[in-house]
């Protein structure tokens, strides 16, 4: 059965009660839900944002499964005490995947969580061919099949599960970023022509550290394709959640770390420029595998 991850607690469709200025927990590996953060942050700028990158972790890829379950609840269990947020966002499609049922089991917070985008893929497409671009652990959940027999069974759709793009837009937020060479090497498994000249016309984001090199992705396509970012969608379901609130200029940011390795002067400097006005380590080492 293929579980809702953007619903609320449960999969209840009706909102939450909330406080006036709601704080809204946004939780990645790394870096990545950055792009979620911003898309929630224009849908409810009257709310107060925690920014949690489990950079301790980082990358979820190299955990087993039972591992990274254990993983995340426990540090979701410590932020959620620390913070008290009245709703979290879980900006990881990898950890959203596996996590988000224990997740709502254990907790009463809300919880949205990352869908690949398959849905508006599919209706998007022209020609027929997609390509979900994700890590090669989304790429190989039932989960993601289960989307594409849904949504785009007349479709063709190549998987792709990169092993070294979040790295690079880590390393891109840290002012290291990768050459174009190596970079369009990555990504150039997406770019299918079929015999009869069709070419992929769709590329999913399917994980949440993409869009950060979105600019040069689109820069570097042997042609022109639509990119599908899953962050508006986010920002929308956290908006049916909480309701609309009040239009006003945007909070600041706290920024916790779980480990705070990352956090050079070029990654403040980012930050700064993506609204976070405050930096935190909240230490919590991940355990001997």
């Amino acid at each position: 059965m293929r579980i809702d991850l953007m619903a609320g607690a449960g999969l209840s469709f009706a909102p939450v009660v909330a406080a006036p200025e709601p704080t809204i927990l946004v939780f990645d590996s790394g870096l990545g839900g950055l792009t979620v953060l911003e898309a929630v942050r224009r849908a409810r700028p009257d709310a107060r944002y925690v920014y949690a990158a489990d950079d301790a972790a980082f990358p979820y890829g190299r955990l087993s499964e039972a591992a990274l379950v254990a993983r995340v609840l426990d540090v979701i269990s410590q932020l959620i005490a620390a913070h008290r947020p009245d709703l979290v966002v879980i900006a990881c499609n990898t950890a959203s995947t596996l996590v988000l049922p224990a997740l709502r089991q254990r907790f009463s917070t809300p919880f949205v969580g990352v869908v690949p985008p398959i849905k508006p893929a599919a209706a998007t497409t022209r020609s027929g061919l997609i390509t979900l671009l994700a890590t090669p652990g989304t790429v190989a959940r039932s989960y993601t099949r289960d989307l594409i027999a849904t949504y785009a069974s007349s479709c063709s759709v190549t998987l792709v599960g990169s092993r070294n793009l979040a790295t690079f837009a880590e390393a891109e937020m840290a002012g290291s970023p990768v050459d174009d060479a190596t970079l369009a090497a990555e990504v150039a498994a997406c770019f299918v022509t079929a015999e009869d000249g069709r070419r992929t016309d769709v590329v999913c984001l399917s994980c949440t550290h993409y869009p950060l090199l979105l600019p040069r992705l689109r820069a570097l396509a042997p042609w022109p394709v639509s990119w599908i970012d899953p962050a508006p969608a986010i920002a929308r379901r956290v908006v049916q959640l909480l309701g609309p609130g009040a239009r006003t200029e945007p909070h600041g940011v706290l920024a916790a770390f779980t480990a705070g390795t990352c956090l050079t002067g070029p990654l403040r400097d980012s930050l700064a420029q993506r609204g976070v006005n405050e930096v935190a380590v909240e230490a919590m080492p991940l355990p001997m595998q």
